[in-house]
């Protein structure tokens, strides 16, 4: 298991109704780990569409206010959609350890997104912070990654 990190990060966030409870318990988790969050919604578990709260948290990452992001509903897949409409987000769907790290390690996903009703919420905070210890690997991945830029 890597060590925590030291470094302290700006993490948007951004759900619908279907990913309510886990994004609380993340918040709270970054919060104890030092980090800061911007919430972008939604507030309740009420039904609501996704991408008018996963949109603003990419697009809070794409243009720098935060450093990453985390973003849920109920299979996370329509979240991960919206999210890599936003030029400059690289989001990746995560439902386990190996697919956090990866995620970093040869992608370098500045977004991930998580389905609740997938994952269980002890995984998913698992996942969050094997995300952010991960470290960007480079080297050829690089070149992979200045390829979906263009």
């Amino acid at each position: 298991m890597p060590t925590e990190s030291t470094t302290t990060f700006r993490i948007a966030l951004g759900t619908d109704h279907a990913g309510f409870t886990h994004k609380e318990a993340v918040k709270q988790m970054l919060h104890s780990l030092g980090h800061e969050t911007k919430d972008f919604g939604a507030f309740s578990e009420d039904s609501v569409d996704y991408p008018e709260f996963v949109r603003p948290a990419a697009e809070a990452v794409a243009k720098k206010l935060c450093d990453l992001g985390v973003v849920f509903g109920g299979s996370g897949n329509g979240e991960a959609m919206a999210a890599n409409k936003i030029k400059g987000v690289r989001c990746a769907l995560c439902w386990n350890l190996e697919t956090a790290k990866l995620a970093k390690e040869h992608n370098d996903a500045n977004v991930i997104s998580i389905g609740q009703r997938q994952v269980s919420l002890q995984l998913t905070l698992e996942i969050v912070k094997a995300w952010i210890n991960a470290t960007f690997e480079e080297g050829r991945h690089l070149r992979r990654i200045r390829m979906l830029e263009s």
